[in-house]
């Protein structure tokens, strides 16, 4: 997806491990990101699931059918919940179980609903992080150990907690090799662009650019950036440079 794309992370939390068993959503969460920007227009709901909660679940995300009492069904929101994610990117960590999840449901509220992906394309984060650092471990936490992101506060999963610690994570994935074709031919940018194995150009009009050097605090910062993509990726478009 292009970096203009409107981006949706999303994470949902459950009443248990399979929703062939009758296990169904209980909290949804999700952070929307335009142009590499988080905007503040979260979506977030707690779910009445109508059924035991299991043991081992509550011990993971802390959520008790207590809790739960009051809250709406997943039929009262689906409809609120397609219209924020339609035409979006889903940016999800291990998507199958959360899209199997929310395709469930969508089949009780309705046997002829379309799959969510009708409706959203998906990127799984845990598929691009076995990509990255094959061998290694790809858990959210050990990807927020990796990238440096603090996650202290995670005492417990939570859907809305691990979409905003998911968005810090990808933008960490994902940064850091763009390369700008400075006074470079548009048509090869854009081809790079389409296949350029990760690395976007973009041709830039140079004739009106006014040169600012940067500021001592300004290049320990990009040492500093260039440096944490080296340890995590094992390289850098930016390496060596003076």
């Amino acid at each position: 997806m292009s970096n203009n794309s409107r981006q949706i992370i999303l994470d949902t939390e459950t009443t248990g491990i399979d929703p062939k068993e009758g296990h169904r959503i209980i909290e949804i969460g999700c952070v929307e990101m335009i142009n590499r920007r988080l905007t503040g227009n979260n979506f977030h709901q707690y779910l009445q699931p109508d059924r035991e909660i299991d043991a081992e679940a509550i011990e993971v995300h802390g959520i008790t059918n207590e809790f739960l009492a009051d809250k709406p069904r997943f039929e009262e929101i689906a409809e609120d919940l397609l219209a924020y994610l339609n035409g979006a990117e889903l940016i999800i960590h291990n998507a199958p179980f959360d899209i199997g999840f929310i395709n469930n449901e969508l089949q009780l509220v309705d046997p002829r609903s379309k799959p969510v992906t009708d409706y959203c394309s998906v990127t799984d984060t845990l598929v691009m992080a076995r990509q990255m650092f094959p061998g290694q471990r790809a858990s959210l936490d050990a990807l927020c150990k990796r990238y440096e992101i603090n996650n202290a506060h995670r005492t417990l999963h939570g859907a809305l907690l691990d979409s905003e610690i998911l968005a810090d994570v990808y933008l960490a994935m994902t940064g850091g090799q763009v390369s700008l074709l400075l006074g470079g031919d548009a048509e090869n940018a854009g081809q790079s662009a389409a296949g350029g194995g990760g690395i976007r150009r973009i041709a830039i009009d140079t004739s009106r650019l006014r040169v600012i050097s940067a500021s001592e605090k300004e290049l320990a910062a990009h040492a500093e950036r260039v440096a944490a993509i080296t340890k995590s990726a094992g390289k850098c478009l930016f390496a060596g440079e003076a």
